[in-house]
């Protein structure tokens, strides 16, 4: 396990150099906050999202196994891919997916892109950069449960701890982050 020690205190100096802003900004939530965690930054960087992509992997390796991870495009398509990309150099593939915000206008219409690869009530994680509310998140596990796939894992990179982990177990998720706001102050 020091390997993934290791692993995560890269990722952590990495997300504090590309991603961690102190200063006051509004988030999605409509909150505002004295910091920001731009974990795109992080994650379309090179080691950023070879990082990532092992963390993610190492963590569906315990506990519940899913055959898919995916989440709300576009903060969480980087994450799945990379996770998904390890799976397959470890010989044990987890297909990737995105939500899109809106549903495709033309074709066929849908909210969840991959789906060819995914089969009506496959186990499947959720995962986010970062989460706040966990509102996004929710809105994630609805549209993909919507699609007939079963949600359960919910990972995120970073975990603000302002709210979203209480929301998630009250819907009966459990969030699982590689980092929260304590390991950034």
């Amino acid at each position: 396990m020091s390997d993934s020690k290791s692993l995560r205190s890269q990722l952590l100096s990495l997300l504090k150099e590309k991603s961690y802003l102190k200063k006051k900004v509004i988030l999605s939530s409509g909150k505002e906050s004295d910091f920001y965690v731009d974990v795109k930054q992080t994650s379309l960087h090179p080691e950023g999202i070879y990082l990532i992509g092992q963390l993610l992997y190492e963590k569906l390796q315990s506990g519940e196994k899913v055959k898919a991870i995916g989440g709300l495009t576009m903060g969480a398509d980087p994450l799945s891919v990379a996770t998904s990309l390890v799976s397959v150099l470890q010989k044990n593939p987890i297909a990737s997916f995105y939500i899109r915000k809106e549903p495709k206008k033309h074709g066929t219409e849908q909210w969840v892109e991959g789906s060819a690869n995914l089969a009506k009530e496959m186990k499947v994680a959720i995962v986010e950069d970062v989460v706040t509310t966990g509102a996004s998140t929710l809105q994630a596990i609805e549209r993909t449960q919507a699609a007939g796939y079963v949600v359960k894992r919910v990972l995120a990179i970073v975990d603000r701890e302002e709210g979203g982990k209480e929301t998630l177990q009250k819907a009966g998720f459990t969030l699982e982050s590689l980092f929260t706001k304590s390991d950034f102050i």
